[in-house]
């Protein structure tokens, strides 16, 4: 019989280090959330994020892209 290959689920990054909040000013750890070739907003599968602080990590990369941190489109 077949075994089958679960793949370990990826902890949160931010849940691990014990941050609660990431800013829109820290545009190093924002880069780390947007996809290289588009710039679009990874998802939780791709980055390993929980709900909460993908949530928090959406709305801090909008507001980058309106103070003009980041560009909107690469």
């Amino acid at each position: 019989m077949a075994e089958f290959y679960r793949k370990k689920r990826k902890k949160c990054l931010l849940c691990e280090k014990g941050e609660d909040f990431v800013s829109y000013k820290n545009v190093d750890v924002i880069k780390k959330f947007i996809s290289p070739d588009k710039g679009k907003i990874s998802n939780r599968r791709h980055t390993g994020t929980c709900q909460k602080h993908q949530r928090i990590v959406a709305r801090e990369v909008k507001k980058a892209r309106f103070m003009g941190l980041i560009p909107f489109v690469k």
